[in-house]
């Protein structure tokens, strides 16, 4: 975030009374300036400023808490490796190898922070957003505490590109979660980090981002304005223009336009066609061409479409039996929920109802899928299936949303 856009921040979260009393933007700008070269420390309005710009702990961001107690180390003098320990060994890792280096950064130090996103970004689709936003945190707290050291303009940039990414992919936790107030804090760092780097890719993404949200919010025009922007911003055919290609789908699908949404099929079945599948087709930032098939019998089924139904039983026996061997169970009871809405349009309610039940008691929806699960619920409530009762206790018992609405 540039030293302009961290000042009217601080303004826009300060009380009316910190506004009457704080100096002028261009005073204010200066003092800012101060804090991050380190001539002045933030006093306890500045952090606490500071702490809701970022929307983290004071005790966090400028490191006065406590550390936890350490795990011990998997062997004499050795560290756990980056993504497989606790978050505070992934952190030891990263300070260590900061430590080793020339500088107070250096290249090492930032290679191994463009894995730990990459890692993170892998770890997504099967890791509770939860637990994963927690080591996120950690990270962007790491990497807030490099950003007040010496480096160069190239390792400036490099730590705010990483401060980009997890912010973005913190963004997508809290939409999980359905904390909306959160995603929007980190989705304007996200966006606020991508333009003043210049990363089209990341500021596509970001707006892909918000597209996701509107679509789960039910805002369904404003996905489609948001999924087109990104379209426009992303370099054509990277996984960003992809993917907000397959987004634009799907939201013309729940606006019931037939002939705009099998447009958007057929413009990402032609963009994969010849795609490569990516070294780690898990990363959530990075396309996977087989994913195609698993987006299709989304838009379809979202449509009403009869066509929706081989296409899921064909994405969910994949994903059920991977060529791997990973079952990737999110995935699989999301794949349930468009099969199972499939099986709606097809007239099937009792078959709709029971696969719907397998998705609810698997224990992996988040909440940000709730409303897949309830709008299937009404279905086969209307049409009055027996297995709709104990489907909806279940849905009681195990999907509490995060507020009263039951659908978007």
């Amino acid at each position: 975030m540039s030293v302009a856009a961290l000042a009217e921040a601080l303004r826009d979260v300060a009380s009316e009374r910190d506004r009457r009393s704080m100096p002028k933007l261009e005073d204010l700008r200066r003092t800012i300036r101060g804090h991050e070269s380190g001539e002045h420390p933030p006093g306890p309005r500045y952090q606490m400023l500071y702490a809701a710009v970022f929307d983290l702990p004071v005790e966090e961001l400028f490191g006065t808490r406590q550390p936890a107690k350490r795990a011990e180390p998997a062997g004499p003098g050795r560290l756990k490796s980056l993504g497989d320990g606790a978050p505070d060994d992934e952190i030891e890792a990263l300070e260590l190898a900061r430590r080793a280096a020339a500088t107070d950064v250096g290249a090492e130090t930032l290679r191994r922070l463009r894995k730990a996103v990459d890692d993170l970004a892998v770890a997504y689709p099967r890791t509770p957003p939860a637990e994963l936003l927690e080591r996120i945190r950690r990270h962007l707290v790491y990497v807030a505490r490099l950003l007040g050291a010496r480096t160069t303009l190239t390792e400036h940039r490099g730590l705010l590109v990483v401060g980009g990414w997890l912010s973005l992919l913190g963004a997508t936790c809290h939409i999980d979660l359905h904390q909306r107030s959160a995603a929007q804090a980190r989705l304007r760092t996200a966006a606020g980090l991508a333009e003043d780097t210049g990363h089209a890719e990341m500021a596509a993404w970001c707006l892909e981002t918000q597209a996701w949200q509107a679509l789960t919010d039910g805002d369904y025009r404003e996905a489609v304005i948001l999924a087109q922007g990104a379209q426009t911003v992303a370099p054509v055919g990277s996984s960003a223009y992809i993917q907000a290609s397959a987004q634009e789908g799907r939201a013309w699908a729940r606006l019931g336009a037939a002939r705009e949404t099998h447009a958007q099929i057929d413009r990402v079945a032609a963009l994969t066609a010849n795609l490569p599948a990516p070294d780690r087709p898990e990363h959530h930032y990075q396309y996977d061409p087989a994913k195609a098939d698993a987006y299709t019998a989304t838009t379809l089924a979202w449509l009403g479409d009869p066509a929706a139904e081989p296409y899921a039983r064909q994405v969910l026996a994949r994903m059920e039996a991977p060529a791997d061997g990973r079952v990737r169970a999110r995935r699989v009871a999301s794949a349930r929920l468009d099969l199972s809405l499939a099986l709606v349009a097809a007239a099937r309610p009792d078959e709709a109802a029971q696969e719907t039940l397998t998705a609810v008691t698997s224990g992996v929806l988040v909440p940000s899928n709730y409303w897949r699960a309830a709008e299937v619920i009404s279905a086969v409530q209307t049409a009055g299936v027996p297995e709709a009762v104990e489907l909806q206790e279940a849905y009681r018992e195990l999907c509490r949303p995060a507020d009263d609405r039951q659908h978007p």
